[in-house]
């Protein structure tokens, strides 16, 4: 396995239990259902990507929300995409902050 592959599971691997920690921290907050709006701004991210076809076809990133972090998961054609579909969530209301685990295929 060449040592890029391997950089890249680890990262890969890191970012899973980040937001694995992130997500199990928000259930004891908010409990099973998420915390309340995290519904709403998942929506409201998904609506502005609906009004962005340059980020790909609809539901091509994932969304969704804990405690209004909002999770990005997907695979897009290049690294500006990735980057856009950041900036994209940003602008949607309630968001606090972006977790960008967007893949770039190659």
């Amino acid at each position: 396995m060449n040592s890029q592959l391997r950089k890249f599971r680890g990262l890969a691997s890191a970012c899973m239990l980040t937001g694995a920690l992130a997500g199990c921290a928000t259930y004891g907050k908010c409990g099973f259902e998420g915390c309340p709006g995290d519904a709403k701004v998942t929506a409201n991210v998904q609506t502005l990507f609906e009004e962005h076809p340059e980020l790909g076809l609809p539901n091509s990133i994932h969304v969704w929300t804990a405690d209004h972090v909002v999770y990005l998961n997907g695979i897009v054609g290049g690294d500006f995409t990735r980057q856009q579909a950041k900036v994209v969530a940003l602008e949607a209301p309630g968001v606090k902050q972006v977790v960008n685990w967007i893949a770039v295929s190659k």
